[in-house]
């Protein structure tokens, strides 16, 4: 029977769907899942990757990654979108905070690039011994690690156009160990800060909902947000979903408009840049709305479950999006990359986080779990050991991305630099080095490190 319509993209998207359903059955019932606080969206992904590499389900990884790339630019867009003057009054109540904000934000660029130095010594290394890689090859873990799937992904699939091959699947299989760091290591770091008392709350185990993944019929629900629109007129998440589109408009015309004006490989890397430049139209059209007193139409809670379901969906489909055959063939650089970066990366958490003048435990494992995973991943192991969020740490998450804008926009410039500039992978690899350095600095300066206390 000859089918009218191409069924293709809903097909994989019904197939991500099924997949986010067995993880959501099985974290709900094996305590492997719940222990380690594996999200159903990762479970899923893996089982989903055995179905793909298998043949059992055929599906194209560069429909998977298209997904992937989409969803990463939407979960960006919303939260652009999701910002508002009660965040900002937020964080001026919050000033108190600061400290604790900057001391991840710290964490999280000498994590990057030292990661990214390991990267550049590895690759450098098995150079001479006649393994030759793309210059950036090793960089791709500080964007799995650091930025997660989403930025892996993105930078990956344009340094594929610049002859980087298979670039995307070797970014997604770092950012698939790194969540493997952050629950199998993240997780009994925190039963152990527990153990031993380091913890400035007293928690007692989390909740059966919370390890399950699935709140009870009699349990109390949280508001996912409120209607600003009349459902006679049109549906408010229509409206917010429409906000979204419109904002992807102006970053695909803003990107386009661009890349006529700046040389040839730069303009290729926008589209690497394109959640960043996605966030920044989004916060002018919030502004502009705030200017025309329209900004309380966007519901912030609505808003975020939005940047949920788009994290959800991109971790499913890059995850799946793996190519086995492809890692096989990078296994030892890859391996050693991943291990060698993911222990160095917990050890200087740890021992920057001994040296911490409070809240010791919670700092660390939030900063770890982000580090080695997503912010989601690092809240995750916070509930941990701070099941009530009594403590400062998950105010200070959000307010140490507002310093991690600039960061992560020179980084992510930095790391262009061998293709950009014709660096050498020496120089790049020094620069990071440098900058290392110049981020535990401020560690110093502003007192942030001092004696260990555990």
């Amino acid at each position: 029977m000859e089918v009218p319509f191409p069924f293709e993209p809903m097909l994989v998207l019904g197939f991500m769907s099924i997949m986010l359903l067995v993880g959501i059955f099985l974290r709900n019932k094996l305590r492997f899942f719940q222990y380690f606080l594996i999200p159903s969206c990762l479970v899923g992904g893996i089982f989903g990757l055995v179905f793909v590499s298998t043949g059992i389900v055929k599906i194209e990884a560069s429909m998977l990654e298209t997904f992937a790339y989409h969803f990463f630019n939407i979960s960006f867009i919303s939260v652009g979108l999701s910002s508002s003057n009660e965040d900002s009054e937020t964080k001026i109540r919050g000033k108190d905070y600061i400290k604790g904000s900057v001391w991840m934000a710290l964490i999280q660029s000498i994590s990057f690039s030292l990661q990214a130095v390991i990267g550049g010594v590895v690759v450098l290394l098995l150079g001479l011994f006649g393994m030759k890689l793309f210059p950036t090859f090793g960089f791709l873990v500080s964007l799995g690690f650091e930025e997660g799937p989403g930025q892996a992904l993105s930078f990956g699939k344009v340094w594929e156009t610049v002859g980087f091959e298979h670039a995307a699947t070797i970014g997604l299989t770092f950012a698939a160990l790194g969540f493997l760091f952050s629950f199998f290591v993240g997780v009994p770091l925190a039963n152990w800060g527990i153990r031993k008392g380091h913890t400035d709350q007293t928690p007692a185990s989390l909740p059966k909902h919370f390890l399950k993944g699935i709140v009870p019929k009699d349990h109390k629900k949280e508001m996912a947000g409120n209607l600003t629109m009349h459902s006679g007129n049109i549906e408010t998440l229509a409206f917010h979903a429409a906000l979204i589109g419109l904002v992807y408009i102006l970053t695909y015309g803003f990107t386009l408009l661009l890349g006529k004006i700046l040389p040839p490989d730069v303009a290729k890397m926008l589209w690497g840049f394109f959640f960043f430049i996605g966030m920044a139209i989004a916060f002018l059209v919030r502004l502009v709305m705030q200017k025309l007193k329209i900004d309380h139409l966007i519901d912030c809670g609505l808003q975020r479950r939005i940047t949920g379901f788009a994290v959800d969906y991109l971790i499913v489909a890059t995850i799946m999006a793996i190519q086995v055959v492809v890692v096989w063939k990078y296994i030892l650089p890859v391996t050693l990359i991943a291990l060698i970066g993911g222990f160095t990366t917990t050890f200087v958490v740890i021992f920057l986080g001994r040296r911490l003048w409070a809240y010791n435990i919670e700092r660390s494992v939030t900063i770890y779990g982000t580090v080695t995973g997503t912010v989601s991943s690092g809240l995750l192991l916070l509930r941990i050991v701070d099941p009530e969020f009594k403590t400062p740490v998950a105010i200070e998450v959000g307010l140490m991305n507002l310093f991690m804008v600039p960061i992560i926009l020179f980084y992510g410039i930095l790391i262009n630099a061998p293709i950009w500039w014709n660096w050498s992978l020496l120089l790049t690899t020094c620069v990071f080095a440098g900058m290392l350095i110049l981020s535990l600095v401020p560690m110093k300066i502003f007192k942030l490190s001092g004696k260990p206390k555990f």
